[in-house]
């Protein structure tokens, strides 16, 4: 069940400021406050998706389209290309649960700066 008072519900009503990178109408794209890497972003829909699975089963076809065209053009304005996401040890990370109700992705690339504790 979405919770409409989750961080990045917040975010998307202007409550909590963010560092925003794009956006269009389907999504937006903002800095991570605690970067476990120099390139470190999110991206989430405008629409109320707790995860991946409820994203791709209830978001139309355009708003699907528009979500990963803000993931390409966050990659393209933060000059992403060839490492992203694909350091030596990121299978070495302790998987941990989603933290924030609310379908997010994080872009994360260049120097690694700590070990990501969430994602």
């Amino acid at each position: 069940m979405y919770d409409k008072s989750n961080v990045f519900a917040k975010i998307l009503r202007g409550e909590i400021p963010c560092k925003k990178i794009c956006e269009n109408e389907y999504g937006v794209s903002f800095h991570d406050i605690s970067p476990c890497a120099s390139q470190h972003a999110l991206v989430i829909p405008r629409g109320e998706y707790v995860n991946f699975y409820e994203f791709l089963a209830r978001a139309s076809a355009a708003e699907q389209a528009g979500f990963w065209t803000v993931v390409k053009e966050t990659a393209d304005a933060l000059g992403i290309r060839d490492d992203f996401n694909t350091w030596a040890s990121a299978g070495d990370a302790p998987f941990v649960k989603q933290s924030v109700p609310h379908f997010h992705l994080h872009l994360v690339a260049g120097e690694r700066l700590k070990d990501p504790t969430y994602f």
